[in-house]
């Protein structure tokens, strides 16, 4: 089924039942159970890249410390950050970073066996980009050339598909283009936006051989830490915005929880009455444990009474420290939510590690009730259900929202699609805090429980991974079975709070 424009860049707003969408049924959430109720204020950390504090459809949707002065370098409210305005930036000036498995062998960390880890994982990857790199390049100049031949056959400089179809090959070279444009025209509607998409595949893959993959980068140079000695503080600044237009994932992350709803500008986030506190955390390459431990400290300790994670790696040295966070937060009643991941792993594999997590790779045992784990829907309820790209597991994902291809805000008063289990996260982050701004008298814990008991479970058979040969029942795909839903939460949450019904 085809969506229509305003489908695709609303599509999580909608319900199954009376648009035959998967959304989060957030629309009829509004108008059936919140319609005009005001709830009390609730404060989201973004624990992600830098954010564009100054986007028309944030700016007033952003967490503001008034016990702080800005700009006279003073740390007025004495919570061990100076100019902490709307957050903070554990990662100073500094923006590119090698992946762990890089930084693991490039200092030497760990044992031998753990470093030999790194390393098989290192030297899979390099040799994958390595050869994805150069196939790429010999793509984009074999294009460029197919291109200009059909423009002087056809004696016009844009074509579609069926144009192709009045040339007659008169040689196996002019076969070859031929059967290289339909290839590739089959991706796209048009050669100049295939040229587009294939010019950022290669500057994607050269940036991950430039800084996540080169050996001898240290982007970490920039900040002055030591950041594997959790006890050197007074790193960074109070200004967690973005540095480069390119640095756009927490906006967009943004957008989605708490972009402003009366504005008439934009998108409509899921939540209202919410302030974003921006803390920055995760640079282009992998985030450092010691940030994204005291990135969770700062946040609960000013106040966030819920933390978006959308971020992950293989990899975690210091892991301990962001265990010991995320019990913090839960002595602190502060809810976490977790991206599942983009590698279409089970994540249930002891093989597919994943951090930060709250089982510590102990099966089925979670060390802590304040942290929720979501993969990623697509619109198209069916088969296809489950993002290609979504990790899942019965025991390690608890639930499913919506993340394939959704629109939201982007650096510099733009918007746009991005799809990924970090799309789908926020979602969750969003009803968590619309429940705790209309129950604020509920835990964490029973907002997680409120959000996987009160959702939806369709008795489907999924292809997962994009592999049409991997067909699994989606409640088999995580541990509630089911797939996010607003109204649904906000009924029970109403009931819980209300005594009516126990968790």
């Amino acid at each position: 089924m085809d969506l229509t424009e305003s489908e695709k860049k609303n599509w999580f707003h909608l319900d199954l039942l009376n648009d035959t969408i998967p959304g989060l049924s957030l629309n009829r959430a509004y108008t059936e159970i919140i319609k005009d109720k005001k709830g009390a204020p609730v404060t989201v950390a973004v624990l992600d890249s830098g954010m564009d504090l100054d986007h028309e459809d944030l700016m007033e949707v952003l967490w503001s410390n008034s016990r702080e002065i800005p700009g006279n370098s003073i740390d007025n409210d004495n919570n061990g950050y100076i100019d902490d305005i709307h957050g903070y930036n554990f990662l100073g000036e500094s923006y590119h970073e090698q992946v762990e498995y890089t930084r693991i062998l490039r200092l030497g960390i760990g044992d031998e066996s753990y470093q030999e880890k790194a390393k098989t994982a290192y030297n899979k990857e390099f040799s994958e980009i390595t050869e994805g790199f150069e196939q790429m390049q010999g793509m984009a100049f074999f294009l460029e050339e197919a291109d200009k031949f059909i423009v002087r056959e056809l004696g016009k400089s844009t074509y579609e598909a069926a144009d192709l179809k009045n040339i007659e090959p008169d040689n196996e070279m002019a076969e070859q283009i031929l059967f290289f444009l339909k290839e590739m025209l089959s991706y796209g509607d048009n050669i100049e936006d295939l040229k587009v998409m294939i010019a950022e595949g290669i500057t994607q893959m050269d940036t991950r051989l430039n800084y996540h993959l080169n050996i001898d980068f240290n982007g970490r140079e920039k900040v002055g830490d030591d950041p594997y000695d959790i006890t050197d503080l007074g790193y960074g600044n109070g200004n967690p915005k973005n540095l480069v237009k390119d640095e756009s994932h927490a906006t967009h992350v943004a957008g989605i929880i708490a972009a402003k709803r009366d504005n008439s500008l934009g998108i409509l986030g899921v939540a209202d009455n919410v302030s974003i506190m921006s803390i920055r955390a995760v640079p282009d390459g992998d985030e450092y444990d010691k940030d994204v431990a005291l990135g969770i400290r700062y946040a609960v300790d000013n106040g966030a009474k819920i933390i978006n994670a959308s971020f992950g790696k293989s990899f975690s040295p210091n892991a301990e420290w962001v265990y010991d966070a995320l019990k913090y937060a839960a002595s602190k009643d502060v809810l976490f939510v977790l991206a599942a991941g983009n590698d279409g792993n089970d994540m249930d594999d002891l093989n597919n590690p994943n951090f930060p997590n709250d089982h510590q790779f102990v099966k089925g045992q979670e060390f802590i009730d304040n942290v929720i784990t979501v993969g990623a829907l697509t619109p198209y309820f069916g088969e296809d259900l489950v993002a290609v790209f979504s990790n899942f597991g019965k025991e390690n994902v608890d639930v499913f929202a919506p993340g394939d291809d959704i629109y939201s805000t982007m650096p510099e008063n733009e918007y746009d699609f991005q799809g990924g289990t970090s799309m789908a996260a926020p979602m969750v982050s969003g009803l968590a805090a619309l429940i705790r701004s209309h129950y604020p008298q509920l835990s964490a814990a029973q907002v997680k429980k409120i959000i996987m008991e009160s959702g939806i479970k369709p008795k489907l058979n999924v292809v997962v991974a994009g592999d049409p040969e991997k067909v699994l029942p989606f409640e088999q795909l995580s541990k509630s079975g089911k797939m996010v839903n607003a109204y649904n939460a906000l009924i029970m949450a109403e009931k819980v709070a209300r005594g009516k019904t126990k968790l």
